[in-house]
C-alpha cells in the first residue's frame, strides 16, 4: 500500500485544488490504526475516466486517495535535510508573534548542494503545504561551511498554530522531544 500512496502523491493530480463530491476508498483510521507511523494523510479526489455508456450511471462518482506526505525540512526544494536540528522558539508575552531559530550542525545539504544547487531557502513540508523563510545563515570555520542557522518569524497567531502543527508532526517523525527551559 506504501508504494501506491507514494505514486499518488507523485502524480500531478496531487496538485489539483478542488474539492469534488467524491466516494471514499479508504478509511484514514483504519490505515492509521493498521500501522505505527509517523505519515499522515492527505485525501485527494480523482476523477474515473469515463466512457460515453457509463456517464449517465455513475455521474457524481470520484475515487478518494490517501497520499502520505513526511514533515520534511528542505534548504534545496525536493532535497530533504537528514540531519535534526537544534530548534529555539521564543514568543512574546502577548502571544502576538514569535521566532523559531533552527540551528543544523553539519547539515547534510552542504554533501548535496554543490550536485543539485544552490540553498534557496528554508522549507518546512508537511500535509498542510508549506511553510517558509529566506532567513537562512551560513557559519564557516576555518573556510569550510560548519553550520545553518534558519529563522522562521511567525507574525500571527494564525502562523504560531500553523508552525506547531508542523512541529508537532516533524517532531513526531523524527523523535524529537520538547524542553522547557
Amino acid at each position: 500500500m506504501a508504494s501506491l500512496q507514494s505514486l499518488a502523491f507523485a502524480s500531478p493530480i496531487s496538485h489539483c485544488s478542488h474539492q469534488p463530491r467524491r466516494v471514499s476508498v479508504f478509511s484514514i483510521g483504519s490505515i492509521h490504526s493498521s500501522a505505527s507511523s509517523s505519515f499522515n494523510g492527505q485525501s485527494l479526489t480523482i476523477p474515473h475516466s469515463r466512457s460515453p455508456k457509463h456517464s449517465q450511471t455513475h455521474k457524481n462518482h470520484r475515487l478518494s486517495v490517501i497520499v502520505m506526505v513526511k514533515p520534511a525540512i528542505q534548504f534545496i526544494k525536493g532535497t530533504d535535510e537528514q540531519t535534526t536540528p537544534d530548534v529555539r522558539l521564543t514568543k512574546s508575552k502577548d502571544g502576538s508573534n514569535g521566532m523559531a531559530i533552527f540551528t543544523f550542525t553539519e547539515p547534510s545539504v552542504f554533501d548535496s548542494s554543490s550536485i543539485v544547487g544552490d540553498i534557496t531557502g528554508f522549507y518546512m513540508i508537511d500535509e498542510e503545504g508549506m511553510i517558509q523563510s529566506v532567513d537562512v545563515n551560513a557559519k564557516f570555520v576555518n573556510g569550510k561551511p560548519a553550520g545553518i542557522e534558519a529563522k522562521y518569524t511567525m507574525r500571527t497567531p494564525r502562523e504560531w498554530d500553523r508552525f506547531m502543527r508542523f512541529m508537532e508532526r516533524y517532531a513526531n517523525a523524527s523523535g524529537l522531544s520538547f524542553v522547557k527551559k
